[in-house]
């Protein structure tokens, strides 16, 4: 049965007659026949009573030719809607974020976002890179933003900015002083500090242990906290010494504010990226998301 067929019957019922159906639909007399004959051969039941003056529906028939309303009134609706959503008039677009760096990026994109696409729905699923990985890559969100590098094989990703990572130290620590001059501090001479650290599971937390590593020593982590916020505040408090990425570094009015202090060439950083699965269909929605997120991190954060 063909989409066709259906509107063949309805318009056969309209007209009662075959002729002007035909007229309205634009297409040869015995052709129309052809199909309403095959379509009756199918269902094996006769939708017409055919005379020589007029065309009247069977019990079968007007069975046949409510349901087929319905079934066309839904193809309407949904070539309609597929419109909508390919004219970004509607959609969702569900995206999972980091919480920390997504509170401090997110209410500036998402505004934007919602001003130039109203129509869409954005749903924010937040939680750790690594189970972020693993929602990504299930299909439980259709974007997430996250940093390199992805441990999860199945994603794919679009770097959407580089984020410098700064040091942060206690106000009291001797490197404090060094805040405002062009003397950047390197990684190899805070080897023997003690270092507050996220969690396992948190993907900032591998990039400051290799950073590390690559300075040529295995930090000294004293205190770990699910939470950057939280390991800030101990830095501030002066139990030890972290690297921050640097849209997350606390405003001034914060109570208990670390020093931040540039780290020296090659200075480092962290690309992030809005990661989805390989081979998943990317909605227009969704990549207008990625455009918005773009261009909104570029005119904020842009030297």
């Amino acid at each position: 049965m063909e989409l066709r067929q259906l509107q063949y019957t309805l318009q056969i019922a309209e007209e009662k007659n075959f002729s002007r159906a035909a007229d309205k639909l634009h297409i040869a007399q015995p052709s129309l026949s052809q199909q309403l004959s095959k379509l009756e051969q199918e269902l094996g039941v006769k939708l017409f009573q055919r005379n020589t003056s007029t065309v009247e529906l069977t019990y079968a028939g007007e069975s046949f030719i409510e349901h087929a309303r319905k079934i066309m009134d839904a193809v309407k609706e949904l070539r309609q809607e597929m419109d909508d959503i390919s004219q970004l008039r509607a959609g969702r677009v569900v995206i999972g974020s980091m919480p920390i760096t997504g509170s401090h990026l997110l209410p500036y994109v998402l505004p934007a976002f919602k001003a130039a696409y109203p129509e869409i729905d954005i749903v924010l699923r937040e939680d750790t890179s690594l189970n972020l990985e693993k929602l990504t890559a299930g299909g439980g969100t259709d974007l997430s933003l996250l940093s390199l590098p992805l441990q999860e094989p199945t994603l794919t990703y679009e770097p959407i900015g580089e984020e410098p990572i700064d040091l942060a130290v206690p106000p009291q620590h001797p490197l404090a002083s060094k805040a405002g001059e062009r003397n950047e501090i390197s990684l190899a001479e805070l080897k023997d500090e003690p270092f507050i650290v996220l969690k396992k599971g948190q993907g900032f937390r591998k990039i400051t242990i290799d950073l590390c590593r690559q300075a040529g020593f295995e930090p000294n982590v004293v205190f770990e906290s699910n939470n950057i916020e939280t390991v800030q505040s101990l830095v501030a408090a002066g139990m030890g010494i972290t690297l921050v990425p640097h849209f997350i570094a606390r405003a001034k009015r914060s109570e208990l504010i670390p020093v931040y202090l540039p780290l020296a060439d090659p200075a480092p950083s962290r690309t992030l990226v809005i990661a989805y699965r390989k081979g998943r269909y990317l909605s227009k929605a969704a990549e207008a998301f990625i455009e918005t997120f773009k261009q909104t991190l570029a005119e904020r954060y842009s030297s």
